[in-house]
């Protein structure tokens, strides 16, 4: 039996997931892709490698083509170009970051006014309001190119002599 996708109401995606498309985006010299947008044939090469990573999840690879499809999007409005133009490259993970979890409707898209509040508050604003409490942030390039950034060394008293 296929379960058919609610295009009012496409299901949310794992960051990782979205991040595919955007991996390839910028692999393939479409880094501002968010700021430019593509062409359907650039679309269409995206969603190519897309599908066939997700070849064994078809509804995750649909969510996955029309979340990335929508967030191309959403970066028309020109508050969201203006706020792409004061941050740089690091809103992109943020964005990718929004893309997979805001509530999507296909025939309208992504809410932009709330895309922009969400990209407008500070990192460390919505680390802290998403989580209840502060955490460690990963660097923009790590979450796009897919690499972890290390913890960092603490500088504790481990090993060193107490004074008494």
């Amino acid at each position: 039996m296929s379960r058919q996708i609610d295009t009012s109401d496409v299901p949310p995606v794992s960051l990782e997931h979205l991040l595919v498309p955007m991996r390839a985006a910028i692999a393939n010299g479409q880094g501002l892709a968010l700021f430019n947008g593509m062409s359907e044939a650039a679309i269409r090469d995206i969603e190519t490698i897309a599908w066939a990573h997700f070849a064994g999840a078809p509804h995750t690879r649909l969510a996955v083509a029309l979340r990335f499809r929508a967030l191309l999007d959403v970066f028309g409005a020109r508050r969201l170009k203006q706020l792409f133009l004061m941050n740089g490259f690091k809103l992109i993970a943020r964005a990718v970051h929004e893309a997979a979890s805001q509530r999507l409707n296909i025939a309208v898209g992504f809410n932009a006014h709330k895309f922009v509040l969400a990209l407008a508050a500070s990192p460390a604003e919505q680390r802290r309001t998403a989580h209840g409490a502060p955490a460690q942030s990963r660097p923009a390039f790590a979450v796009i190119e897919g690499r972890a950034a290390k913890p960092p060394v603490s500088q504790g008293t481990a090993g060193a002599a107490r004074p008494a």
